[in-house]
């Protein structure tokens, strides 16, 4: 089901789309391919909202810091000094996060209204990145597939595909509280991963990768999420074709539990600290499913690097359930 969400102040129509199966109901919007709702129930049947959302189009382009549930590119997360070499040559971004590019710049993909077409139990969002947009080269067709499946469980993959050589990281930026309402720092949160990639003051990788033995950092076994972390974790089971099974959230209030299975090598878990108006820090969770920051300039890294005549894929998929 499509509707009338908004319009742009140059006059562009946003529209909403609700997906519902599975006992689970989903809202995604045109304007930055936003995860607007996702209605679950509890374990007594009870229908909440467990992502942050706002309640008309006004408000996104108000506050677009939080990138509340957008899809976020060219590249999520930061690129250190907003350039990176590519084929020889350096390529300089606009910064917009002190000296660092973030998430794709100060128009991003989540800034962008996109083309939306239904297919079987979701919609396809679409559009066309130029090449020199944000100062990322080649151009860029891309593609984000929302679905849910019989369960309930809602699917995004993504594709894109280059005409010259350039580098891509999506994710989704959604902010989860499977309670509906309040603090979600009581969550119990657990994330298969080994190691995690330290940062500098900046928020940017070192380059190191630190074993969680020992450390906050270690979600292996399930505790709470508490606060004060921004950071990308190493995940066990590296990229894989299909979506595999790499955190679980759980609120034990509700009974709600969330499921993160993704293509990825990595997760980054931000609490949420400075989030700010409408909410309050720790309102949410974000688990963004993706490559590691700074890859471009980190050889190290899984490459994030995408030719022409390959075609970019990735998927992840959020499971809802009760216990």
């Amino acid at each position: 089901m499509s509707e009338l969400f908004g319009t742009l102040s140059d006059g562009t129509a946003v529209h909403r789309w609700t997906l519902q199966r599975g006992g689970v109901r989903v809202r995604v919007l045109s304007y930055g391919g936003i995860v607007q709702s996702a209605e679950v129930p509890d374990r007594d049947g009870r229908l909440s909202d467990v992502v942050l959302g706002l309640p008309a189009l006004d408000g996104y382009v108000r506050h677009p810091g939080p990138y509340l549930g957008a899809l976020v590119g060219r590249y999520a997360n930061r690129i250190a000094g907003a350039r990176f070499p590519l084929d020889g040559r350096i390529y300089a971004l606009e910064p917009n996060d002190g000296p660092n590019s973030l998430h794709g710049g100060a128009r991003g993909f989540d800034k962008r209204v996109w083309d939306v077409e239904p297919v079987e139990h979701g919609v396809r969002l679409f559009r066309v990145s130029p090449h020199g947009e944000e100062g990322f080269p080649g151009r860029l067709d891309v593609s984000a597939t929302y679905t849910l499946d019989e369960e309930g469980a809602l699917r995004i993959a993504y594709e894109a595909i280059t005409d010259a050589p350039t580098v891509v990281n999506l994710t989704n930026h959604s902010y989860w509280n499977l309670a509906g309402s309040g603090n979600a720092g009581g969550h119990e949160l657990r994330i298969a991963a080994s190691r995690f990639t330290p940062v500098d003051g900046n928020l940017i990788p070192t380059g190191a990768t630190e074993d969680v033995a020992g450390t906050r950092f270690d979600f292996r076994a399930e505790r709470k999420a508490g606060s004060g972390y921004d950071h990308n974790f190493v995940l066990d089971k590296g990229v894989t074709k299909t979506p595999a099974e790499v955190a679980e959230l759980h609120d034990p209030a509700s009974g709600r539990v969330l499921t993160v299975a993704t293509t990825e090598p990595g997760l980054q878990l931000y609490t949420a600290d400075h989030l700010g108006d409408p909410f309050a820090p720790g309102d949410g969770i974000a688990l963004e499913t993706q490559h590691f920051p700074d890859s471009p300039n980190r050889p190290e890294f899984p490459s994030t690097e995408l030719l022409p005549g390959v075609v970019f894929r990735s998927e992840t998929v959020y499971g809802f359930s009760v216990r």
